[in-house]
């Protein structure tokens, strides 16, 4: 498993880098039918026909995965049948097997292979793939897919070669640093998956091209200073200027320095440490 580059026969192609695939266990193989759904592009649009998300559009067809993040079927043993490509994330998938005959897919970690035996529920070892709450995790364990709210699935630490740790138990509640920096407690009846997601060479691909870019479903971000007054707060002026004011969204919201996150958010009492910052070329906690 590792990256590939690409031999320089065009501009595009110079500098270039695409995942070997070699982690794939079948490569002709398709998704499993049954867990699969059509997607249908919306490019950007809410249910008003508004565009809430700029620079989104086109792009090739992809069918989604349906993943299990719940976990719930505990004390049924599965078998890992293969590692998988999914084009809806940056992680690996596995499609695994229970003794029932039910298939499911998970989000695969790192060392996770074909014909391994993972387990759901409390009472298991914590191996890799495993998944049971985290008040039967041994503390400084590496862990993903982690629940928010018991029952709910996992939500945290969901994409390629991230994981948060298991730092410490106190009574109902559990510690863990995610990979932000951010230090947050969650109550120990939370599942959460052992070990760190598969793909940790996801943020080393050089796209090297507009097109791929394009394939992907994002079109071009133009900048706000190139535009007329009448499409940003940053258009217009004689000649070409610098904006003439801070930067900031078509709707008037500054891009720099103001907090994003609700202070009355109610999960903020959950935060024991916030995230680090890098503002300005400094670091802040």
């Amino acid at each position: 498993m590792g990256i590939r580059f690409y031999k320089p026969t065009s501009p595009g192609r110079r500098g270039a880098s695409v995942s070997d695939f070699a982690d794939i266990t079948d490569r002709k193989k398709g998704p499993e039918k049954a867990l699969t759904v059509r997607l249908k592009k919306h490019s950007g649009r809410n249910n008003q026909g508004k565009i809430t998300a700029r620079h989104r559009g086109g792009g090739h067809k992809k069918i989604y995965r349906i993943i299990d993040f719940r976990r719930g079927k505990d004390g049924v043993p599965a078998t890992v049948v293969g590692i998988e490509y999914d084009p809806n994330r940056s992680a690996r998938i596995a499609l695994i097997q229970y003794e029932d005959g039910e298939k499911n897919y998970i989000l695969a970690p790192l060392g996770l292979k074909a014909g391994d035996t993972i387990h759901n529920g409390a009472g298991n070892e914590p191996n890799v793939g495993n998944c049971m709450p985290m008040a039967n995790i041994p503390p400084g364990t590496s862990i993903h897919n982690i629940e928010m709210r018991p029952g709910k699935g996992g939500q945290l630490c969901r994409s390629a070669g991230v994981s948060a740790v298991l730092n410490a138990r106190d009574g109902k509640w559990a510690q863990i640093t995610l990979p932000s920096g951010e230090v947050r407690r969650l109550h120990s009846t939370c599942r959460a998956t052992i070990g760190t997601l598969s793909f940790p060479e996801h943020s080393s691909i050089i796209l090297g091209k507009a097109g791929r870019k394009r394939w992907m479903g994002r079109r071009p971000h133009v900048r706000g200073v190139a535009m007329n007054p009448i499409a940003h707060p940053m258009g217009g002026g004689e000649g070409r200027s610098s904006g003439g004011r801070h930067p900031c969204s078509p709707t008037g919201v500054l891009a720099k320095g103001g907090k994003t996150r609700n202070p009355r958010k109610p999960s903020k009492k959950a935060i024991i440490r916030r995230r680090r910052s890098v503002r300005y070329g400094q670091l802040k906690v």
